[in-house]
């Protein structure tokens, strides 16, 4: 048999898959390297695009609670007409009313009572004044109690006058009924 020197061949072959090889690596390598650029440019593309959509969002925010603002700023300016409208409306329901008690207070008065001071704080009355005798002042009490506009009518108090006087100064309270609010209430 021949004798055949095959190691220049295998050499070349080894050299020949070690280039391959080499190639290879380098090939995947540069491959990877795209992929990684391409992923990073995505990702960024991605970050940006977030960036500004988280801008927007911060804008459109701003300008709602500018919003927000002006609609409290409205809304509060809304209760605080409401409130004087109520306001307007309770005096205009009212107006007549201070006719109707002074009216009734007139009438109520009778002979030999005479009011000296009269008093109002909200819708309590108070009277002040002198009397021919006790039961003047009775009549009085009865009469108010009578009253359709006045009621709960108290006697605070009732001196003997001064001196050599025959009247006798007398303290009464009495409290105004509020028509309207009653009906109000009447109808509920």
């Amino acid at each position: 048999m021949a004798r055949i020197n095959l190691l220049p061949w295998r050499e070349e072959l080894r050299t020949k898959r070690q280039n391959e090889f080499i190639g290879m690596i380098g090939g995947t390598a540069a491959f990877m390297v795209l992929v990684m650029f391409g992923v990073h440019t995505q990702i960024e593309t991605e970050k940006d695009f977030q960036n500004k959509r988280n801008e927007y969002l911060k804008r459109e925010i701003k300008t709602v609670d500018l919003k927000i603002t002006e609609i409290k700023t409205i809304e509060k300016a809304k209760a605080d007409l409401i409130s004087r409208m109520d306001v307007i409306q309770s005096l205009q329901s009212s107006r007549p009313q201070i006719v109707h008690v002074f009216d009734e207070m007139a009438k109520a008065i009778p002979e030999g009572i005479y009011v000296y001071d009269l008093n109002q704080k909200g819708d309590i009355f108070t009277l002040k004044g002198m009397a021919q005798s006790n039961a003047r002042v009775s009549t009085l009490l009865r009469n108010l109690e009578a009253s359709d506009w006045l009621g709960n009518q108290t006697l605070e108090s009732i001196t003997k006058g001064r001196g050599d006087s025959k009247l006798s100064d007398f303290t009464v309270t009495v409290k105004s009924i509020d028509k309207n609010k009653a009906n109000k209430d009447t109808e509920k």
